[in-house]
């Protein structure tokens, strides 16, 4: 498994926001997975999805006060989008939830709601994925993905104020770029435009791996070919993620039939 204390940890302050725990520490949590993956003997790649949630059989609108469940639901899982030709996006006319409205970052599935409208508009348009943009018009992200572009060389990602969630593949990626490929890595707002003219683009995530985008509202991205930073960020994050490249052995979680 690929980073998992990072997704518990980061899953645990996701909680909190919301007035829920788990019940569990991060170091047991990872136990119960490994376990749970062990006894289910897959031998394709597997999907994990924990979920906290409120569990009191009471009708009513709030968070206090109320008793906590939790499960993990473990599936395989193929491609979530192409990975290999690169894929076509639109930006959406859905805005990015604000996080004054309801925290984006916080990966509540209420929220998913804001990322399905983005999405059905897209594949429903023709497209194969949707980019939102935040509330004042900026690139946020991808209805479930980070996003990148490459303009002069440098890999420039939103900021994690731009309403984005704090995507373990997205900082897996600034880390590969800078330590290995040796890429400048920019934190900063991106115009819709900038997207137009961006040499490269592309969105990650623990679906979504790394995506190349060749093309975003009926316009070519660069030459309308996967970028070769893209390529290079992909070879780098599938060997780590396989145990290709021990270089970051220390990302992975070996489960033991």
């Amino acid at each position: 498994m690929f980073r998992l204390a990072e997704h518990f940890q980061r899953m645990t302050g996701n909680a909190r926001m919301l007035h829920m725990a788990l019940p569990h520490s991060v170091d047991e949590l990872c136990d119960i997975t490994v376990e749970l993956l062990r006894r289910n003997a897959f031998t394709t790649d597997v999907y994990v999805r924990p979920l906290v949630y409120k569990a009191t059989e009471e009708i009513g609108i709030r968070f206090h006060n109320l008793r906590d469940g939790f499960m993990i639901v473990t599936v395989p899982f193929g491609a979530y989008v192409d990975t290999t030709a690169g894929i076509r996006c639109q930006v959406s006319s859905w805005r990015r939830m604000d996080d004054n409205v309801a925290p984006p970052r916080s990966k509540s599935s209420g929220i998913y709601v804001n990322s399905a409208l983005a999405k059905t508009e897209a594949v429903l348009n023709g497209f194969d994925e949707a980019i939102v943009l935040t509330q004042d018009g900026h690139v946020s992200e991808g209805s479930a993905e980070n996003i990148f572009i490459v303009r002069n060389g440098d890999l420039v990602t939103p900021p994690v104020s731009q309403n984005i969630v704090e995507g373990i593949t997205r900082e897996t990626l600034m880390t590969l770029a800078r330590e290995e490929l040796g890429i400048e890595v920019v934190e900063r707002a991106v115009d819709r435009s900038e997207l137009y003219v961006a040499d490269e683009v592309l969105l990650c995530g623990t679906g979504a791996e790394v995506s190349p985008v060749i093309e975003i509202d009926r316009r070519a991205i660069g030459d309308g070919e996967p970028g070769a930073i893209t390529r290079r960020l992909q070879g780098l994050y599938f060997g780590v993620c396989k145990g290709e490249d021990d270089r970051h052995a220390d990302w992975l979680t070996p489960v033991i039939r």
